[in-house]
């Protein structure tokens, strides 16, 4: 086990450039005339707040040698925190592959839409789900077919987790769908059991029409719809977001890589090249379909016995949206930010201006209430078959539901389990004496926190030297 060493956000060069540039971002929209909604004030107010002793902790304790140690609360957003953002990815990803996905192969569809839908789906939430929906019965569908059934006899499912980013912290909402790389059918000696045909071999052939008939439906339906006309040569997106005044500068320059703000609006964001272009070949395994701005990639799969696999796979795609070490500061005090995978024209950074790297960060913030997690078909959660597929253990067993309460259930992936899962770090035992420990208190008077936090000679001003570097993730990258 590795020994837990405190995070503190405060001392993150993120945190540094919030802290000091937010404000005077603030104050440059009030003099134009605007104003962030209520939603992302509190998201930067909440991040600046998130891992801070000041605003409260919990108190943990040996029962054996009685020492004690402090975790700070966290903002527990999902806009772009990484401490809060990596805490749901682990979460998300254990809940998926521990008591969601079966044992079954399951391969990773992503789709990418053109430059105006991305803008609309940001905008219009609804707009999204109904065209994820038409997304996943086109490919539905294909299962279906290359299984040699057809839809009254088989069924398949899939779980689509909603990406709003880019690599370049662009605003890029994209769909990365979890399929089952085959069917479920009623088996005939028994009704209430479900046969599972795997569809192992796909064409790059059937993947470009897939990605034909996709742009396809999808353009039908927003043409019915009234969000675009179309002429003899041309398409046209004819409504936008009903936040237009708010936010569609924001969302629209980020998806764009343009700057926001300043006296540079609307020019393009400086990228560093630092690598020779790449020549745009054509690779014919690639499972890889492009049309009309929309791209359709189904090249990464795990097979059934393959969980560690899968469970990095899920942990890839429910990333959070920034990677800290990727960030640095130029001499001129501009932020760069390096590319996780390089571009085909040598670019390996983007640089921004500070106020248009916050304005990049709101474009990247959710509404409220809108589920980022969607399951389909036989997931989703009025399926008949539901039950029967999904609830299966480690040892591909029924669960007995019985012995769990509804606590133990929402405690199943508590912040303990979180950190023994990725970090390989135990909070639950003591680092001194190898004792158990146990929460004694939930401090967030402020009163309290003061006269803990002195007698501990850890107030605000008190000079604290770093911590050592925490273990990485576990397993983390895509083998």
């Amino acid at each position: 086990m590795f020994k837990y060493n405190r995070h503190e956000p405060k001392n993150t060069l993120l945190y540094k450039i919030i802290e000091k540039h937010y404000p005077a971002f603030v104050s440059r929209l009030a003099d134009e005339g605007r104003v962030l909604p209520i939603y992302i004030q509190r998201e930067f107010e909440d991040y600046l707040k998130c891992g801070l002793l000041e605003y409260g902790f919990l108190r943990l304790r040996c029962e054996g040698c009685h020492h004690e140690r402090i975790l700070a609360f966290s903002c527990k957003h999902r806009g772009f925190c990484p401490g809060c953002c990596a805490k749901r990815m682990t979460e998300s990803s254990a809940l998926l592959v521990d008591t969601v996905l079966p044992r079954q192969p399951m391969r990773q569809w992503v789709l990418s839409v053109p430059f105006p839908l991305r803008f609309l789906f940001a905008s219009q939430p609804h707009v999204m789900s109904k065209v994820l929906g038409i997304v996943y019965r086109i490919i539905a569908t294909y299962l279906i077919k290359k299984a040699g059934y057809i839809k009254k006899t088989a069924r398949t499912g899939a779980v689509t987790l909603i990406q709003r980013f880019g690599s370049a912290l662009n605003l890029n909402v994209h769909f990365h769908m979890l399929f089952l790389d085959g069917v479920y059918v009623d088996d005939a000696s028994n009704e209430s059991h479900q046969r599972f045909v795997s569809v192992t071999h796909h064409r790059v052939a059937d993947i470009a029409n897939l990605t034909h008939k996709i742009s396809l439906y999808i353009a039908r339906y927003l043409e019915r719809a009234g969000y675009i006309e179309r002429d003899a040569e041309n398409t046209y997106l004819v409504r936008g977001g009903a936040n237009d005044n708010e936010m569609s500068e924001h969302l629209s320059h980020s998806i764009q890589y343009r700057i926001s703000i300043g006296f540079q609006k609307g020019k393009k964001v400086f990228a560093l090249q630092t690598l020779p272009p790449v020549p745009d070949e054509a690779h014919g395994l690639d499972l890889l379909g492009k049309m009309a701005g929309f791209s359709l990639h189904a090249g990464v799969s795990a097979n059934a016995g393959q969980r560690d696999k899968l469970e990095r796979l899920c942990r890839y795609i429910a990333r959070p949206p920034i990677a800290v070490h990727r960030l640095s500061l130029t001499p001129d005090g501009n932020i760069r930010y390096e590319l996780k995978t390089p571009y085909r024209n040598g670019t390996t950074h983007m640089v921004f201006e500070p106020l248009d790297f916050i304005s990049k960060l709101v474009a990247l913030i959710p509404v409220p209430r809108i589920n980022l997690t969607r399951f389909h078909g036989v997931f989703a959660p009025n399926s008949h078959y539901r039950k029967a597929i999904i609830h299966k253990g480690s040892d591909n067993k029924p669960f007995n539901k019985t012995k769990q309460t509804a606590s133990e259930k929402r405690g199943a992936m508590t912040w303990a389990v979180r950190l023994k899962r990725v970090f390989n770090i135990d909070m639950t035992i003591c680092e001194a004496c190898g004792g158990a420990v146990k929460v004694v208190a939930f401090i967030d008077d402020s009163v309290v926190i003061n006269k803990i936090l002195t007698h501990l000679q850890m107030t605000q001003d008190d000079q604290i030297p770093l911590p050592a570097s925490r273990a990485p993730p576990v397993g983390l990258l895509l083998s």
